[in-house]
């Protein structure tokens, strides 16, 4: 993916291999916790071209103004973005056996996708199959999401696998990993929020292709280190729409890590000189 203009004269990504849109690796999902018009107006102005996946997250859909919403998601579609609500939001209605209440509203409201989720509730892996296929059927993009919410319900990273091989089967397009706003001591990252790489490779291996996944990252140096493990084409989530521009920055290794990472092993590049003439 080339700079535009008039940058792509200027510098080449130290970083290659940022695929351009429509694209199905290096996907960004952000995590908006309630932008008005217009804020999303200015996000889409600006990084629109960045962003793959649109999440309003936590049940907040329900806390806008029905006009204002229709309207924000109208524009967000319009962007060719992936538009939804987060699936906890599902969990409620599913709790309080409203499910095809729900559908309705997220079809009137304008959503392209919903997402599937257990990270509250308790969800049985037929329940969760069936629940996918219902929701591909109503013509919704469906992403699921793996990784429970709360350190007290924690279950295997080995089980959280197989669940990513089921959800891949029903059919979803993606499957998230749970990271929460936070970050920390939940499924792949510690306490610290480091990544805890022996969970990553369990998490990973025999998968069909590790970019099935979308790995929340609401932090810098955890979007840092999946970028130089897994490449730019790495899917990240939970990022903040303040910071979709810096990440595409680190995407294209036009950020110090990511700059030091691609000159690694290029001594002739690392020694600058000033051009004569």
């Amino acid at each position: 993916m080339s700079l535009p203009e008039p940058w792509n004269r200027a510098v080449s990504p130290p970083l290659a291999g940022r695929p351009p849109k429509p694209r199905h690796r290096g996907l960004t999902m952000i995590l908006d916790k309630g932008l008005g018009l217009a804020a999303t107006a200015d996000l889409l102005e600006v990084a629109g071209p960045c962003i793959d996946y649109w999440k309003l997250a936590f049940g907040t859909p329900a806390c806008y103004p029905p006009a204002v919403l229709k309207e924000k998601v109208r524009r967000i579609r319009a962007a060719g973005i992936a538009v939804y609500p987060g699936g906890t939001f599902l969990e409620v209605a599913l709790v309080q056996g409203r499910f095809r209440a729900f559908v309705e509203a997220a079809r009137e409201t304008g959503f392209t996708h919903l997402e599937v989720s257990d990270g509250t509730v308790d969800m049985a892996p037929d329940v969760r199959r069936d629940l996918i296929r219902a929701l591909l059927a109503e013509g919704f993009g469906v992403v699921s999401e793996v990784g429970k919410k709360h350190p007290a319900d924690r279950v295997s990273t080995l089980r959280l696998h197989q669940q990513v091989l089921d959800d891949l089967t029903a059919g979803v397009e993606k499957v998230i990993v749970e990271a929460r706003e936070s970050g920390k001591g939940i499924v792949i990252y510690d306490e610290q929020g480091r990544v805890d790489e022996d969970e990553l490779e369990a998490l990973v291996r025999g998968l069909p292709d590790p970019y099935v996944l979308i790995f929340e990252a609401p932090q810098v140096h955890q979007q840092q280190d999946l970028i130089l493990r897994f490449g730019p084409a790495v899917n990240l989530g939970n990022v903040q729409p303040a910071d979709v521009l810096a990440l595409e920055a680190l995407r294209h290794g036009l950020r110090g890590d990511t700059l030091r990472a691609a000159l690694l092993g290029r001594p002739d590049l690392r020694s600058v000189r000033f051009p004569q003439g």
